[in-house]
């Protein structure tokens, strides 16, 4: 077990890319919070995965710095102490620069409350813990004509995984992140999820971008720092 007795929060949780690192970070031997604002979703995802390991969860959707801190603390006073967090915050929205209808939406949830979070952070976080950020392939590479606030967000929240590693690393805090492809489906305990895709296809299931976090928050990735991995199955490439 990579993460035995590390305690782990997960903000942002769905029933996609939440729920899949809620699991493997079970089955890896951490203690896990899950946070999101719906408190049925998140006592139906804890009651499933209780019988793995040791979570928990705190309800509540951050908006602003101070409700951030709140969780933190929260969090932190739950476990004792924190090794790791990801923030799954996001959302997606279409628009382009005649109807910049998803701007204001997509700069909070990808870069305004992320900031917050860490803010709140990083003054409970153990020395050799990881923060991962969730950018997107489209943050990184080629975006689609009318991804514009989407992308363009998400290109922010990319620099920001560098900007706030150089910060961290005085802490000996990594900061590191994921470009997913297409994140498709909700998240199945047990099932055969590499039969979903193969490799080039423009989206696959949350358990395979579940995978990486995880590994990004153990010690064999200590020296992965301040960067984003693309996570799309090469679909890049084509």
């Amino acid at each position: 077990m990579r993460l035995k007795n590390k305690n782990i929060l997960i903000i942002g949780v769905s029933k996609g890319l939440g729920y899949a690192l809620a699991y493997f970070l079970l089955q890896e031997g951490a203690n896990v919070i899950i946070n999101s604002g719906n408190e049925i979703k998140l006592r139906e995802i804890s009651e499933k995965l209780k019988q793995y390991g040791t979570i928990d969860y705190l309800q509540g959707r951050i908006s602003s710095k101070e409700n951030a801190k709140e969780i933190i603390e929260k969090a932190f006073n739950k476990l004792g102490k924190l090794d790791g967090l990801a923030i799954l915050i996001g959302g997606y929205i279409e628009d382009t620069i005649e109807n910049l209808s998803g701007l204001d939406e997509m700069i909070t949830n990808n870069i305004k409350l992320p900031l917050y979070i860490v803010s709140a952070a990083e003054n409970y976080l153990n020395r050799n813990s990881a923060i991962v950020l969730v950018s997107a392939l489209r943050g990184i590479d080629k975006a689609l004509p009318n991804q514009l606030s989407y992308s363009i967000s998400k290109a922010g929240t990319a620099k920001a995984v560098e900007i706030l590693a150089s910060e961290l690393i005085k802490k000996e805090i990594r900061v590191v992140g994921i470009a997913p492809s297409w994140i498709y489906g909700e998240f199945e305990i047990g099932r055969n999820w590499k039969s979903l895709r193969k490799l080039g296809d423009v989206k696959a299931p949350p358990e395979d971008f579940a995978r990486v976090i995880v590994w990004l928050m153990t010690e064999e990735a200590e020296w992965v720092n301040g960067v984003v991995i693309p996570v799309d199955g090469g679909v890049r490439l084509i």
